[in-house]
């Protein structure tokens, strides 16, 4: 197979280009209002109870948001919450931007994404060829790293030259062009259809399949443990300020670095052939981003820095395209939706208050401190797991 097949495919073009504009519009949110919000406050336990809002509505939704993908038309949802995120652009752009605005406008997009997520993961297999699986998830992952670096690159540039009222504009303008991406694809959600027909399943069926499948509860622990304690782009405005003196434009390439090193992984691995030793690949990935988080945390130099964050997008990127591999090949279609959901409030929790804990423990204690022990935090938990799980270290694709 070709390194191109799942483009052959008119519903898995339409889905990938709608996630990449939707991805491409959060990551300038992010970085817009999180430059907000630190210029109004300074605080940095603003910024990281900006993870607290942001993974509340995963908590509270994701159960529920996983067994709707699993009941309904899964089409239907990625329509409906392409909405929302339109309204939270609509508040943003008319001024209201309060700290408490702000969290709610943040919590609002965090509900869609927690209902979008399962639903449009559970809709990826079903628009190519079993066999072409493993490669349209490598290029999905290409195409949110390839937001993840334009994005934030883009908003830092506008900020510093327009303001943010044009970042919210143009990530309105994205959620409009995924709506209509979602709309024409054509994908309507057999094993849905078929589900609705049958007695219903418990809700918890998703958390129950995870526990009991030691493989895939030991590979997404292991990222939300280790993502947890790393959380350093978090803390990205106070290194661009006050550390590494750059300003804006700097915090804009700050955050782009990481989706840099992951594309470039990507496109590495879309191009490469299966990694058959999956389980010491993933370790040693987590155990890498780890190390790069302790040299970005003690690091003077932009461009020492800026390495070392491409280096954690590099390594993050391998967890995450033999993670979603993962978890994709070994769900039974009729209860993915849960099983999704799932791993998106570990992936959720681990990101979000990872940024919480960073934000925390900056405030406490410098975000040097928080920086470095997070990464060193992340180094032991990959040792943990490698001890106490055989089947994460034994396990090969």
């Amino acid at each position: 197979m070709d390194a191109y097949a799942s483009f052959r495919h008119r519903d898995y073009r339409l889905l990938l280009t709608g996630n990449f504009v939707s991805s491409f519009g959060l990551q300038m949110l992010s970085v817009a209002v999180s430059w907000d919000l630190y210029v109004q406050t300074r605080s940095a336990l603003v910024l990281g109870n900006v993870g607290f809002v942001q993974v509340a509505p995963f908590l509270l939704f994701a159960v529920f948001a996983g067994g709707l993908a699993d009941r309904v038309d899964r089409r239907r949802i990625l329509i409906v919450t392409q909405v929302l995120f339109l309204i939270a652009s609509a508040l943003l752009i008319l001024g209201f931007r309060s700290v408490a605005t702000v969290y709610t406008c943040l919590f609002l997009t965090a509900a869609a994404r927690a209902f979008q997520w399962p639903a449009r993961l559970s809709v990826l297999p079903h628009t190519v060829p079993v066999e072409a699986l493993g490669n349209a998830i490598a290029w999905s992952s290409s195409a949110q790293e390839i937001a993840s670096i334009s994005g934030p690159g883009l908003a830092g540039i506008l900020l510093a030259s327009v303001g943010s009222r044009t970042v919210y504009i143009l990530q309105a303008l994205c959620a409009i062009l995924t709506l209509i991406c979602y709309t024409l694809v054509r994908y309507r959600g057999e094993a849905a259809t078929e589900l609705a027909t049958r007695n219903k399943r418990s809700l918890l069926e998703g958390m129950r399949f995870v526990r009991d499948n030691k493989l895939i509860l030991s590979a997404i622990s292991l990222d939300m443990f280790a993502v947890l304690f790393g959380g350093a782009t978090a803390l990205l405005p106070i290194y661009a300020v006050d550390i590494l003196h750059t300003g804006a434009r700097g915090l804009g390439w700050l955050r782009a670095a990481p989706a840099v090193g992951s594309v470039t992984m990507a496109l590495t691995l879309a191009h490469s052939r299966r990694i058959r030793q999956a389980g010491r690949a993933l370790l040693w990935a987590v155990a890498g981003f780890g190390a790069a988080t302790m040299v970005f945390g003690i690091s003077r130099s932009f461009w020492l820095s800026f390495a070392m964050l491409l280096l954690i997008g590099a390594f993050d990127n391998v967890s995450v395209v033999l993670r979603q591999s993962l978890v994709q090949r070994e769900t039974p279609d009729h209860v993915k939706g849960r099983v999704m959901a799932v791993n998106s409030m570990f992936i959720s929790s681990s990101n979000q208050f990872g940024a919480v804990e960073s934000g925390w423990t900056a405030a406490w204690f410098g975000a040097v401190t928080s920086v470095v022990a997070g990464g060193a935090a992340a180094i032991v938990v990959v040792g943990l797991c490698a001890v106490l799980s055989a089947p994460l270290r034994n396990w090969k694709q």
